[in-house]
C-alpha cells in the first residue's frame, strides 16, 4: 500500500518544476518519499495538499541538449526544461542504474547545486528505486538528476591535506567560517575561494579510524546531525543540509562501483564542511540531556506533526544513523532540532 501511495504521489508531482519563485527548491518529492519510508504513507496526499501553493509548473525546454554537448549547459538554470527532457530520453533508452553511473561522476563535482538539493533529491529517488523499481520512481530519478545538472555548482577547490586522525565532530569544529553571513547561500559559498584554511579543511576528510567509504561517511552524517543540536540555532533550515547532503550520498553508495566511492566520500565531506563554513555560528550551545523516553518513532512523529519538509528530511536522515547505531544523546539533540524547524 505504501509503495502504491508513493508512486501515486510522484505521479501527482511529475509535472511540477524543481523550483519556485526562481530559485527555491521544490521539496515535495523528497518529503513524500521520506514520509512513505517512515510509515506515514497515509499522510502523503494530505501533505501535498498543504504544499500545493508552493508548486510551479514544469519548465519548458529551449533547445535539445545533445549527449556529446552536455558540458556547456551544465549549471545553467535557464536550461532546466532541456535537462528534464534529456534525462527523460536517457531513462527511456537505458536502465536507471546505467544512467546514474554515467552521470554521477559528471554531477558530483557540482554537489552544491541548488543548496545541495540536487544530490538530496537524487538520494531519495535512489532509495525508493532500491525498494522497488516503478516508472514513477525512475521518472523521479531523472527529474532529480536534471535539477542537479541545471543548478550544478562546484565548491571552491579542496586541498590535499592529510586525513584527520580526530573524529568527524572535531574536524567540523576546525572548519573556518566565512566572514560575511548576511546574504544567501550563493553569496556565502563564493567566499570559500578566499577563505584561509578552507582548502585544508575541505580536503581533510575525517578518518574516524579508517574503514570503508560507507563507514566513514556514516560517521560524518552522525557528527553533523549531532552538531545541529549545538549550532543549528543560528539557521536551523540551512544547517540541516550539512546532514541531509552527505546522507543522500550515503544512500547512493550501495549502487556505485568501488572506484566511485572515494570521490563520493570526498564530495559529501566537502558539502558538509561548506554548509558548516557558511552558516554555523562561532559558538555552540550545550546539548540537551539524553532522555530515556525518546524513540526514533517519536522523532518521526514530531517531524510529521510540524510538517516542514526540512524537519521531515532531517528526522529521516537521523533515523538512518540511529537505526545503525542507537545514541540517546543524538536522539535528544535531534528532537530539539526538529522542534526548532517548526514554521
Amino acid at each position: 500500500m505504501t509503495a502504491t501511495i508513493l508512486d501515486e504521489a510522484l505521479d501527482r508531482l511529475r509535472d511540477t518544476g524543481p523550483e519556485r519563485v526562481g530559485w527555491l527548491s521544490n521539496h515535495a518529492p523528497m518529503a513524500v518519499e521520506a514520509l512513505a519510508h517512515a510509515g506515514y504513507g497515509h499522510r502523503v496526499h494530505q501533505w501535498i495538499d498543504g504544499y500545493a501553493d508552493r508548486l510551479e509548473e514544469r519548465p519548458r525546454g529551449i533547445a535539445r541538449i545533445a549527449l556529446d554537448e552536455w558540458r556547456d549547459p551544465l549549471g545553467d538554470p535557464v536550461r532546466t526544461g532541456d535537462w528534464l527532457d534529456l534525462f527523460e530520453r536517457e531513462l527511456r533508452a537505458a536502465p536507471w542504474r546505467g544512467v546514474l553511473l554515467r552521470w554521477w561522476p559528471r554531477l558530483l563535482p557540482g554537489i552544491a547545486a541548488g543548496a545541495t538539493h540536487g544530490v538530496i533529491r537524487v538520494g531519495h529517488a535512489v532509495r525508493a528505486l532500491q525498494e522497488i523499481e516503478t516508472p514513477a520512481r525512475v521518472t523521479e530519478l531523472g527529474q532529480g538528476l536534471a535539477y542537479w545538472a541545471a543548478r550544478w555548482q562546484p565548491l571552491a577547490p579542496a586541498g590535499a591535506g592529510p586525513y584527520r586522525s580526530a573524529d568527524p565532530r572535531a574536524a567540523l569544529d576546525a572548519v573556518p567560517r566565512v566572514p560575511d553571513q548576511r546574504f544567501g547561500i550563493r553569496h556565502r559559498l563564493a567566499q570559500l575561494a578566499d577563505l584561509p584554511r578552507w582548502p585544508e579543511a575541505a580536503g581533510a576528510i575525517p578518518d574516524a579510524g579508517a574503514g570503508t567509504a560507507a563507514e566513514r561517511l556514516a560517521t560524518v552524517v552522525r557528527a553533523a546531525a549531532e552538531r545541529h543540536g549545538s549550532y543549528g540555532y543560528a539557521n536551523p533550515v540551512m544547517l540541516v543540509h550539512a546532514v541531509t547532503a552527505p546522507n543522500a550520498v550515503m544512500r547512493v553508495l550501495p549502487v556505485l562501483p568501488e572506484a566511485m566511492r572515494p570521490a563520493s566520500l570526498a564530495a559529501a565531506w566537502a558539502a558538509t564542511a561548506a554548509v558548516t563554513a557558511v552558516y554555523a555560528p562561532a559558538k555552540p550551545r550545550p546539548l540537551p540531556q539524553p532522555r530515556p523516553d525518546l524513540t526514533i518513532a517519536e522523532l518521526a512523529s514530531r517531524a510529521v506533526a510540524i510538517g516542514d519538509p526540512h524537519a521531515i528530511k532531517y528526522a529521516d536522515a537521523v533515523a538512518d544513523v540511529l537505526a545503525a547505531a542507537p545514541d540517546p544523546a543524538l536522539l535528544a539533540a535531534a528532537v530539539r532540532s526538529v522542534d526548532e524547524l517548526a514554521d
